[in-house]
């Protein structure tokens, strides 16, 4: 087994089932869209394919959830997906006939769980594997999540409780998973009294992992992770949600500033605070989910620019959320720009140096020492900046080169004028000069 860091080197980038098909995923989308991955951004650097929440529910048709529903269950209390949508589970295979199509594509698979034991597996007492304790001997009953009826969470004080989360990860490992996306797990919004109960169930998560055999990049959800607990997630996992379920309205865009200078300082060494998925493209496909249903994104084109600035500059984790398949040239466009995701993946020490009069500007380096500016226009009308180089530690003869036109602009030496439309945004690299 790897160092945890060195499973996930760089920001991870992917694609996930929820912004567009919500709870209610099939076998058929899931392998659509690894397909279109591999046919058409695999060079680019995406990877992952991650199937998200109820994989393990029948009766799953939208975003939203059947309160208390029968989900699929083995005799040792670990769900498991649902044959009337994933035909190749059936027979016990589970997701590994899914995950080998997937690895055969030189793609990586991922799902997503929810923090502790099924409430059906409680109720019925059901066996743990590893161990002769039960469902009802490690379930916290108090510990329950708000917004989804399916789990309990576990009493890490229990016996039994480590071996139930060995016994999932196991699993996981023989299915081929590459990537497990945690929920309810992260978050301090409904958690008042204790904001960070969860931590000792990271550490069973963490410590099952490490123990299962295989490699498994490990995603903590949903948002706003506490500042204060920072180190304890660096320590234990890849990434983390700094803000609830992010989607295309401009006021979560914005408030994505403020939350990325918060977090700026934890991002690198395998540890990636999260801002959550990008929803682009072919979105809500299943129902009408903050928007109108199967729409395209709300955001307008120089928003779409701006997120894709601030996510790669900050070095978030890109999860692509659109149904890929559907991609229209330019949201393509959008992703495939090499010059651009090479900051997202290979560039270090962004910070931000300027919030002004609707301006925000971040600084970071490329691997080979260039400085690299990114310039937001936060405001409702265009804006002409002036970009003076010697304040943020600039110095001498550059060339300005435009990442997302591709093309070098003018020599610089002290400063530069740019013009970014309303909500817009540039990226430049300053090559050095002779």
């Amino acid at each position: 087994m790897k160092d945890k860091n060195l499973v996930a080197p760089t920001p991870p980038m992917g694609w996930n089932s929820w912004d567009c098909y919500g709870a209610a995923v099939t076998e058929e989308q899931l392998l659509g869209n690894a397909e279109y991955m591999r046919d058409n951004l695999k060079q680019y650097g995406w990877q992952y394919v991650v199937c998200d929440i109820q994989w393990y529910e029948p009766k799953a048709k939208d975003n939203n959830y059947n309160n208390f529903t029968e989900l699929c269950m083995d005799e040792y209390s670990r769900l498991i997906p649902a044959e009337n949508r994933f035909h190749s589970a059936k027979n016990g295979a589970g997701f590994k006939p899914i995950a080998d199509k997937i690895h055969e594509m030189g793609l990586k698979f991922g799902i997503h769980i929810m923090r502790g034991i099924p409430r059906q597996a409680v109720h019925r007492n059901t066996k743990l594997l590893g161990t002769d304790k039960t469902a009802r001997d490690i379930a916290a009953q108090f510990s329950v999540c708000p917004w989804n009826t399916d789990m309990y969470g576990v009493n890490p004080d229990a016996e039994g409780a480590q071996e139930y989360y060995n016994s999932l990860f196991a699993m996981y490992s023989l299915w081929g998973v590459d990537f497990v996306k945690v929920d309810d797990i992260a978050n301090t919004e409904f958690k008042p009294h204790d904001p960070y109960s969860a931590r000792r169930e990271i550490e069973m998560i963490r410590k099952a992992i490490d123990n299962c055999g295989r490699d498994m990049v490990l995603s903590l959800s949903p948002g706003p992770a506490q500042i204060e607990v920072a180190d304890h997630l660096c320590e234990n996992a890849n990434m983390w949600r700094m803000t609830g379920d992010f989607w295309d309205h401009w006021d979560k865009l914005y408030a994505m500033f403020e939350r990325a200078e918060k977090w700026y300082p934890y991002v690198g060494n395998g540890c990636w605070p999260d801002c959550d998925m990008l929803p682009l493209g072919n979105i809500s496909v299943n129902s009408a989910y903050c928007g109108e249903k199967n729409r395209m994104s709300n955001f307008t084109r120089d928003e779409q620019i701006t997120l894709m600035t601030l996510w790669c500059i900050f070095r978030s984790p890109l999860m692509f959320g659109g149904e890929m398949r559907n991609n229209d040239e330019w949201t393509l466009s959008l992703i495939t720009n090499d010059e651009v995701l090479a900051v997202n993946q290979h560039s270090h020490g962004a910070h931000p140096v300027i919030n002004a009069q609707g301006i925000i500007i971040w600084q970071s380096e490329s691997d080979n020492g260039e400085p690299i500016l990114a310039v937001f226009n936060t405001d409702e009308a265009p804006h002409t900046v002036t970009v003076n180089t010697d304040i943020i530690g600039i110095y001498g003869k550059r060339l300005l080169r435009d990442l997302w036109e591709r093309k070098d602009v003018s020599p610089i030496e002290f400063s530069f004028d740019c013009t970014v439309n309303p909500h817009g945004a540039k990226l430049y690299k300053l090559i050095k000069g002779e």
